[in-house]
């Protein structure tokens, strides 16, 4: 039987103090000139009764100082003393934050914190942060996916190899190029290496308007696409609505709408098909659960922006089927940040947990340069 949130928050230890950690590293297979690395910022939080949760925000590109700062000087002190619930204290924290941005860096930095008090929670309780949360699912489908738009024809057509050989059943490339002739090549290619049977999925990451839209959809939509992501301006509702009206290929996006508000105006406008958030810049755990659950009441597909070792945890959760998004070369495993072994492991296209308690992440050092503890 599930305990009351207000019983949950008064017996709940006090958090007394707040570490961060800023960990940079290189992208093993590059994401072009602009995303050459990924920025981890890793948070510990500590409690009155002796205990610790891990958690992290992250971000490929923009803002990790910021996010950093945003936990040192804004977070850290506010926390002092709040009862070590997840739910509890992210609501505050977006209230408090909401000057600063309802979504964006303060969210992404918010993220760490939700995901350490879930962390702590589960470790508490003996558990995973799935089993604590209930899952469902034994095991979770993986789809093959890259950031490959600037790759040649030939590298992006060895990719598509390595996944087949993977065993992958779904992948996902990046369209956009100057001419559409050549996406359409591309894209071409792609589907001959897949075969008629596996699904195939074009992200343009926000590249066209709605015109060029139409176009490329007129040219590619003959190759069995099973979705089309983000190929306007994320803020766009109004042609996002009207692009939805009209296409023959179901339209995905997400990864930059940052709260439940967003999500919920696409959502009712008739805007999207599939919804993906990003569990770290939608603000964690908690925010994800609820866009998740807003989704199913309005019978949306909610297929998860990557991170697959965090993402693939809360998708065995999910009552829906979904697909978690696994980028070539890109996990945290892959780059060299964790200490100990990945707290998922895939297999011939499907990814199961390790068993290791909380969210199982055990962070790389860093040096004294890139730390900053907070007692409080």
């Amino acid at each position: 039987m599930s305990v009351p949130v207000d019983e949950a928050v008064r017996t709940a230890p006090l958090i007394t103090g707040l570490s961060t950690r800023l960990l940079t590293v290189p992208l093993r297979r590059s994401w072009g000139a602009e995303a050459p690395e990924n920025h981890v910022i890793v948070t510990e939080i500590q409690t009155d009764d002796g205990g610790t949760g891990h958690g992290f925000s992250w971000t490929p590109t923009i803002g990790p100082q910021a996010v950093k700062a945003l936990l040192d000087f804004d977070i850290a002190p506010f926390i002092a003393g709040l009862a070590a619930h997840p739910e509890t204290v992210w609501d505050q924290l977006w209230k408090r934050l909401h000057e600063a941005g309802g979504g964006g860096l303060t969210t992404i930095a918010i993220a760490g914190v939700d995901l350490a008090l879930w962390d702590l929670q589960a470790r508490q309780a003996g558990s995973s942060v799935s089993g604590l949360l209930g899952q469902r699912q034994d095991s979770v489908e993986v789809y093959g996916s890259g950031v490959n738009l600037h790759y040649s024809l030939e590298e992006l057509v060895a990719q598509a190899e390595r996944w087949v050989a993977a065993g992958h059943h779904a992948v996902k490339i990046k369209v956009g190029k100057p001419d559409i002739r050549e996406d359409a090549e591309r894209v071409a290619a792609v589907r001959q290496v897949l075969g008629p049977n596996r699904k195939l999925m074009i992200d343009a990451n926000q590249r066209w308007d709605l015109p060029a839209t139409f176009r490329a959809l007129d040219v590619l939509g003959e190759y069995g696409l099973d979705w089309l992501e983000e190929p306007l301006r994320a803020d766009d509702l109004w042609a996002y609505s009207r692009l939805r009206q009209q296409s023959p290929v179901p339209i995905a996006l997400g990864e930059n709408l940052h709260n439940i508000y967003r999500f919920r105006d696409f959502v009712e406008a008739g805007a999207v098909d599939i919804i993906q958030p990003n569990i770290i810049r939608v603000g964690g755990i908690t925010p994800f659960r609820r866009i998740v659950e807003l989704a199913r009441a309005h019978s949306i597909r909610v297929m998860p922006h990557l991170l697959p070792e965090l993402s693939g945890q809360l998708a065995l959760t999910m009552a829906e089927p979904t697909l978690v998004e696994d980028v070539e070369d890109a996990s945290f495993e892959q780059l060299g940040v964790l200490d100990a072994p990945s707290p998922v492991r895939v297999s011939n296209s499907r990814l199961t947990l390790t068993g290791r308690p909380g969210l199982g992440f055990d962070f790389s050092g860093s040096s004294a340069d890139n730390q900053n503890r907070k007692p409080l």
